[in-house]
């Protein structure tokens, strides 16, 4: 096993920190988080492909060790964030990688692929949505934060930064909650009660509507590029809906789609499994026309 290497690099004045395993002169793999995580949530994943792959993952401005800087100074939208993973690549990764996203990762994820697709190597998708089918009853009241923020953003905030709603995103209707580490959203609240947080992380949700007017034209890219793809599906999100996983096949009929035992972040509860299916797949691309 390969020790991980913990890092920051300076971009547009903002320290941007990152995890990296794996030899140098492998190929190369960028791992995008989710809300309210940072890079922490790759660890297992470093863990058990640094081996044979180069893992990057890095913190998005205002998120893990990264710097915060305030909201009412910096702009907190996903084309933003987009903006500072794209200099990150540029900086620290060669001319192809394949990327790894999850929950927000996605909308960074798809950005990139869109300005940058000779850069893209191949697609893994943990719970991140493309399609309106990803997103259930849940997201009714988030809609209608979007279309009226000043009437309910308070109620938001209330439930979005709570610790039963922090708690829910990792367990979610899981029938053996006893399998999550409470240390994972524990440590995800300390995040979020940190000076600032909440108003960073209110202007981003806010600005999530953006991904969702952009889902026909991430489909359109996807059905043009056909990409290799694999999706890694927990059954037990409670954000997003279970049917999104085959949403991706109606784009990339080749797709590898697995639906597994876990929530809304697969790593928690099948770290095991969730690495094997990754690293076969990125295994299998070696020495073909679309290699790594």
């Amino acid at each position: 096993m390969r020790s991980t290497r913990y890092r920051t690099v300076l971009i547009d004045g903002v320290n941007v920190f990152y995890r990296e395993a794996g030899p140098p002169d492998a190929p190369a793999v960028l791992l995008l988080h989710g809300f309210p995580s940072s890079s922490r949530m790759w660890q297992p994943l470093l863990d058990r492909l640094g081996e044979r792959y180069r893992m990057v993952a890095p913190d998005y401005p205002g998120f893990g060790h990264s710097d915060a800087p305030p909201a009412d100074s910096f702009s907190y939208t996903f084309d933003h964030l987009a903006d500072y993973v794209e200099r990150f690549t540029d900086e620290l990764l060669s001319d192809r990688y394949a990327v790894v996203m999850q929950d927000y990762g996605g909308p960074v994820g798809m950005r990139l692929a869109l300005r940058r697709p000779e850069r893209l190597s191949a697609l893994i998708v943990h719970n991140a949505v493309c399609h309106e089918e990803g997103l259930g009853p849940l997201w009714e009241t988030r809609r209608a934060f979007w279309s009226d923020r000043a009437r309910h953003e308070q109620a938001l905030r209330e439930n979005f930064f709570s610790s039963a709603a922090t708690r829910q995103r990792h367990v979610g209707n899981s029938p053996e909650p006893d399998r999550y580490d409470p240390d994972l959203w524990t440590d995800e609240l300390a995040f979020l009660d940190r000076p600032g947080q909440h108003d960073i992380q209110t202007d981003l949700f806010y600005d999530y509507r953006t991904n969702v007017a952009s889902y026909p034209r991430w489909q359109q890219w996807l059905r043009e590029t056909q990409p290799p793809l694999l999706v890694v599906w927990g059954r037990y999100d409670p954000s997003f809906e279970v049917a999104e996983a085959e949403a991706y096949r109606r784009d990339v009929p080749d797709a590898e789609v697995h639906v597994v035992d876990a929530g809304h972040f697969p790593l928690d509860e099948a770290p095991d499994l969730v690495a094997d299916l990754t690293g076969t797949f990125l295994d299998a691309m070696k020495g073909t026309r679309t290699q790594l």
